[in-house]
């Protein structure tokens, strides 16, 4: 049985495959309104989320199929152990998405090997982010998936999990990835990760804000991880981080001076949420060069290529 975890155990074929899926899908998504008739997928949330929950719930119910969404502080996990819970939960549907607190749980649901389970974002990986990241910049360069092969893709800011996925995925996909950051978020640091994109001979370590001369895409994500916050505020024990963070991290911002002065013809990315004023401005989200909406749109049509993946449909 399969799942997708971290991409790291993904072969490049396995991910083109899934990125063509997505292409055909797009552009005929007709075609499979009923290719998951009577299918269930879980959703399991133990973080929030907005662009998760909905490609995923959307992309189930533009296949025939049902989600169900569920969210940890209003079931059982609170009180239970986790591993009757998870084993449980899995029994009820055909699929599993999970966006856990802790990444080894997401590992120990799959290694249950009950249904396919998917990693909705941990504090090491997020494959669903990097796959609807990739298939967006494919459709910015040639449309096919050799289309990123030799292309120059810059992540600003601070080292996590959104940056070990794409890394994995461009240097996979025959792009070069640098790595323009100050500091890694600690929680989200993968050794095995790390010895894989670097022996791949396409990545790149630097502070250097001039590494983003002649980029062709430019990728950012907040500076702040989400435990940092409650009801919209910091959290008192996460303050002295958060302001750390700041300060150190100003130099790195995704800016229209910074694309404009450097890579004018680079896309503009951002996972999103966006947070103005820190790891971008409003000018660099609505520059003629962002795709930011792109790439949310397009977390559907990828989140239906896993999908089917996993179930063994064919498309």
């Amino acid at each position: 049985m399969r799942h997708l975890i971290s991409l790291k155990d993904w072969t490049p074929e396995e991910i083109k495959e899934i990125l063509e899926n997505a292409i055909k899908i797009k552009k005929n998504p007709e075609k499979y309104f009923d290719t998951l008739k009577g299918k269930t997928l879980i959703m399991l949330f133990e973080k929030t989320s907005t662009r998760t929950r909905l490609s995923f719930e959307t992309a189930m119910t533009q296949l025939g199929g049902h989600a169900i969404f569920l969210d940890k502080r209003t079931t059982q996990f609170m009180i239970a152990e986790f591993i009757d819970e998870i084993k449980a939960t899995m029994r009820f549907g055909d699929i599993l998405m999970y966006r856990p607190i802790k990444s080894e749980d997401v590992e120990k649901a799959a290694e249950l090997n009950q249904i396919p389970v998917i990693n909705g974002l941990c504090k090491k990986y997020h494959p669903c982010q990097a796959l609807g990241d990739a298939f967006t910049m494919i459709e910015n360069c040639s449309g096919t998936v050799d289309s990123l092969k030799g292309k120059k893709v810059v992540y600003i800011g601070i080292g996590n999990n959104i940056s070990n996925s794409l890394a994995l995925v461009t240097t996979k996909l025959g792009g070069k990835f640098v790595l323009c950051v100050p500091e890694k978020d600690q929680s989200s640091v993968d050794k095995e990760l790390l010895k894989q994109v670097k022996d791949s001979g396409l990545y790149e370590e630097t502070t250097d804000i001039d590494c983003v001369k002649d980029a062709d895409f430019i990728h950012t994500d907040t500076w702040m991880n989400m435990e940092f916050f409650e009801d919209g505020k910091v959290k008192e024990e996460s303050k002295t981080e958060y302001e750390t963070r700041k300060k150190k991290l100003v130099p790195f911002q995704l800016n229209t001076k910074l694309i404009d002065d450097n890579c004018p013809k680079a896309k503009i990315m951002h996972c999103m949420p966006c947070h103005i004023g820190y790891e971008i401005t409003r000018d660099a989200i609505d520059h003629k060069n962002s795709v930011i909406f792109d790439q949310a749109e397009n977390r559907v049509h990828a989140q239906k290529a896993i999908i089917l993946e996993l179930l063994n449909k064919t498309v």
